[in-house]
């Protein structure tokens, strides 16, 4: 069975489900930034990438604040979403014990597979919510590159090294235009 079909088969308990980068990237294109799909094309067995997992099922507590704002791009959400800088075998952080809130959770995977556009790789965080979704670190989880939120700066230089004359000035065009726009 190829990745593509093993994902649609991939479940998460309680709902959750990993979050489409591109579309989140659609909806406020000024505030959440997604790796280049040049850079994507790159990414490769070894690296590692930021995923996010939510489910629709857990709103806001009402002891949280109503409206959140977003790590990733300092928008408003409804609810929180946890967030680790670093995989965990670059940093390693000591278990911590926090309590299952439902909140969203952005995570970091090291790719040990990839076929075109479909990752598998193994999760290198403690997840916080882990006791609702139930993805644990090490675990084997599955992906397309439009999940993908970030490529971790310790592989940028060796996937900007890969690509081609034309790949680095569609890469240099696109950061020139995040520099224009202030993102």
């Amino acid at each position: 069975m190829n990745f593509a079909d093993l994902l649609e088969q991939q479940q998460f308990s309680n709902g959750y489900q990993l979050v489409n980068g591109v579309a989140m990237h659609e909806e406020n294109p000024e505030n959440f930034l997604i790796p280049h799909a040049v850079l994507k094309k790159h990414v490769g067995v070894g690296h590692f990438v930021e995923l996010r997992i939510d489910s629709p099922r857990f709103s806001v507590h009402e002891e949280d604040a109503q409206q959140c704002s977003c790590p990733s791009c300092n928008g408003q959400m409804t609810k929180p979403i946890l967030s680790h800088e670093h995989p965990n075998s670059l940093v390693p952080i000591p278990p911590q014990d926090v309590p299952s809130r439902g909140w969203g959770e952005d995570f970091w995977v090291q790719v040990t597979a990839r076929e075109e556009g479909y990752f598998q790789a193994k999760i290198d965080n403690r997840l916080v919510e882990a006791r609702l979704h139930e993805a644990n670190l090490g675990d084997t989880i599955l992906f397309h590159e439009d999940h993908i939120l970030a490529v971790h700066g310790s592989h940028r230089q060796e996937i900007v090294l890969c690509m081609s004359p034309g790949e680095l000035k569609q890469l240099a065009q696109w950061l020139g235009s995040k520099r224009q726009s202030g993102n």
